[in-house]
């Protein structure tokens, strides 16, 4: 098959020298599709050829696709970006008939208008082309590391066109076959097991190699061809193509109750990272299995690679070929917890995709925010299940507290909105989709209970397993499985709105009525709207009690005494209270779970920003929660007090004041835990100990400005550096206290990629 229908590479680079180092022209076409292609025709198979040297500033192709063409056509459209496309052809039977290639658009929508009409039925494309790399973390990219080249894929969202000519969609999944010729030496990674690398003899006299000369191109006196076996069915922008003098490392993932053989495991670096391998090789085993159990499948492809890129910002969940930014899973031994929370996060994200996104993708972008979102919450799941001591989960109720302030705007967006056209598309990837999306998923997952929520995944899986689904499939999954339709009008009155709900609790006797409506801050006037809310509340000594709220108000039994009304902090809503019940809840902050103090902390400082509540209850609140003893919730009163101080919301005649109470807040706590700025001083506590302690000394050097803090730090640091110690006039800066949620744009959480932070990341390199 490959002799037969793949130029001979002198062939192909000959075919290449009209059109090498040419710019790419674009011939606006007004009848060009903006966003899906015309249903014309359909990609049933792709083989890729690549020449890659990332040595060189281009790389030349050749991609065959066969297609089934749905009548005659005489115009076909579809996508490429920036090639030099020198020969097109369609082969239908044995008659080949030739096209002509041109860019219409800047988005990379390409017509092909071919010779004589294309027949309706089978037939292949051929395209031979050359294309430069690019130098930031989209398409096919090329990085310097040291004194060696490297080159890397990232394609989500629709990059892949800058790599080869295709139906860069992700309604179209095919298997990809792949073949990429190199330097003698370097290494390859794809989506699929590499089959063979067999060497190829240049001759100097032949046509490619006086091509080369005339082109100023080296001429090899020999390249290693790496084969690879087809890919299970995939979108183009999963595909992942690796290159260059990478070291790699080999293990497996060995068998567990879903998989009865070993999982082929891989670490792929830079040299420059070669030493940091240990971590990613130990750890992933255990959330794939995790995740295993979770689904119920065994890892959908049969090989998994972890690679690292320098330049990568977050992460992507190519399938079986994993990419991740260098820092987030090649770590030192001396990582530090928040390292470890990333990379569990992250890792666990991007492997949650590997079932729900790459076993089963959106059908368009329109249904990209469930990937993500369902992805988000599985990664705070799975990495908290990985390394309960590490306390990973609470970041992904921190997020979609954040996520509530960007929500409440008067102007925003739904999580599930229409993208008509290709520049829509990176407007899916924010902190609505990420935060928002991830725990509204986590309500639902709440609402019905963990087995009815995971039952429901695996039989959405299971229907659409290798193809494509859109959110109404997942939403009637999750009801048929739970045998419960009021959820498909709980999810959609979340995913198809914008906006906050708040429900306001008010006491009559034994009765308590809950009266919801759209969150909004003081002096703003959004559209009013209505929820079918999964309200879960608990009496601060009891079990959790869970309702739909459909109507404007419902009233039922009263609690006795203090109740929590985001039991677990999972609801995506805010609450406000009777001033009494307040009281009554704040002062039992020291029992609440983490996710519930964080959800107390985020709905008293909205009601305060809606004008509903005094700022003397935020100082209240502040002290009681600091006797709490998670980590996260101890300072989070302190954490939103400092983003007033950030925002110069506190006045020069107040700032003594300020730094008097945090001081007398958080001080004694520091020196009851003690202090020792040493390097590996307090390194027998537990993480999430020393989390606390690392944002206590933010919150007192830099809050409080307590001078004997500031000094052994600059003490410590001068030890560490071997210099000599000079006071400086201008403190030092410790703010190594992590951003609390409602007062940072982007909660630590990898996207992305923080992700670890993708809501903050350019689309173009993903979180994906």
């Amino acid at each position: 098959m490959r002799a037969r229908l793949l130029l001979s590479t002198a062939a192909w680079l000959l075919a290449l020298s009209a059109t090498a180092h040419a710019e790419t022209p674009i011939a606006p076409d007004p009848a060009a599709p903006k966003g899906k292609l015309p249903d014309t025709a359909r990609p049933t198979a792709y083989r890729l050829s690549f020449i890659i040297d990332p040595d060189q500033p281009r790389f030349s192709g050749q991609d065959e696709i066969d297609i089934t063409v749905k009548a005659p056509i005489s115009v076909l459209y579809l996508h490429g970006r920036d090639l030099n496309v020198a020969l097109v052809t369609a082969k239908v039977g044995g008659k080949v008939i030739a096209a002509r290639y041109t860019q219409v658009d800047k988005t990379g929508v390409v017509r092909l208008d071919f010779a004589s009409p294309l027949p309706a039925g089978a037939a292949t494309l051929s395209f031979v082309y050359d294309g430069a790399f690019g130098d930031g973390a989209s398409g096919l990219y090329r990085v310097k590391v040291a004194d060696k080249w490297y080159s890397w894929t990232q394609f989500e969202s629709i990059d892949a066109r800058a790599a080869f000519p295709s139906f860069d969609e992700p309604g179209f999944k095919t298997p990809f076959t792949l073949r990429v010729i190199t330097k003698v030496g370097d290494r390859v990674t794809g989506n699929a097991p590499e089959t063979e690398v067999r060497p190829l003899k240049v001759d100097p006299q032949s046509g490619a190699a006086k091509f080369l000369r005339a082109s100023g191109k080296p001429v090899p006196a020999a390249m290693d061809e790496h084969i690879f076996a087809p890919t299970r069915p995939l979108p183009t922008y999963l595909v992942a193509i690796h290159t260059g003098p990478f070291v790699r490392v080999e293990g497996t993932v060995a068998p567990d109750a879903e998989r009865s053989t070993p999982l082929p495991l891989g670490a792929v670096a830079t040299q420059a990272q070669k030493d940091k391998m240990g971590y990613v090789m130990a750890e992933s085993p255990r959330i794939v299995q995790l995740l295993e159990k979770y689904f119920g499948e065994p890892f959908p492809f049969p090989k998994l690679d972890q690679i690292g890129s320098p330049i990568m910002p977050g992460a992507m969940e190519n399938a079986g070929a994993d990419t991740y930014g260098d820092g987030i899973i090649y770590l030192p031994p001396n990582a530090s917890t928040g390292n470890k929370q990333e990379f569990g996060m992250v890792v666990a994200h991007e492997l949650a995709h590997q079932w729900f996104g790459d076993l089963v993708t959106p059908a368009w972008w329109d249904d990209i925010w469930l990937n993500e979102s369902f992805a988000n919450w599985m990664g705070y799941r799975i990495g908290n299940e990985w390394r309960p001591e590490l306390n990973i989960g609470v970041g992904g109720l921190a997020e979609g507290f954040s996520a509530m302030n960007t929500d409440a705007l008067e102007v925003g967006r739904p999580i599930h909105q229409a993208i008509a056209t290709n520049n829509d598309i990176d407007s899916a990837f924010d902190s609505i989709t990420y935060g928002k999306g991830g725990q509204v998923i986590a309500m639902i997952a709440a609402y019905l209970g963990d087995e009815k929520f995971r039952d429901g995944v695996r039989l959405h899986l299971k229907r659409h397993a290798y193809g494509n689904a859109t959110s109404e499939q997942f939403f009637q999954s999750l009801a048929d499985s739970a045998k419960d339709p009021r959820v498909l009008a709980a999810l959609k009155s979340f995913v198809d709105q914008p906006g906050v709900p708040v429900v306001d609790l008010t006491r009559n006797g034994t009765q308590l009525t809950a009266a919801q409506s759209r969150y909004a801050f003081l002096g703003s006037a959004p559209r009013a709207e209505q929820w079918t809310l999964p309200f879960c509340y608990r009496p601060i000594d009891g079990a959790r009690v869970c309702t739909l709220i459909d109507r404007p108000s419902v009233t039922f039994a009263a609690p006795v005494g203090a109740f929590v009304p985001n039991a677990g902090g999972t609801g995506y809503y805010r609450f406000n209270l009777a001033p009494a019940d307040w009281q009554a809840l704040i002062a039992r902050s020291a029992v609440l779970t983490s996710g519930e103090a964080l959800a107390v902390q985020d709905s008293l400082w909205a009601a305060f920003r809606a004008g509903k509540v005094p700022a003397g209850l935020l100082v209240t609140a502040a002290k009681a929660m600091a006797a709490n003893p998670d980590s996260n919730a101890a300072v989070s009163g302190g954490g939103r007090l400092s983003g007033l101080h950030d925002r110069g919301l506190i006045g020069d005649a107040q700032l003594p004041a300020y730094r008097r109470l945090i001081g007398s807040l958080y001080a004694p706590m520091l020196a009851r835990m003690g202090f020792d700025p040493t390097a590996g001083a307090h390194a027998g506590d537990t993480p999430d100990r020393q989390k606390l302690r690392q944002s206590l000394v933010s919150l007192v050097a830099e809050e409080a400005a307590d001078r004997t803090i500031d000094d052994r730090l600059v003490a410590a640091a001068t030890r560490y550096i071997g210099g000599s110690r000079r006071r400086s006039t201008r403190r030092i800066s410790v703010r190594a206290f992590p951003p609390m949620p409602g007062m940072a744009a982007c909660p630590p959480r990898a996207n992305w990629s923080n992700s670890a932070c993708r809501a903050r990341i350019p689309t173009s390199a993903h979180r994906r």
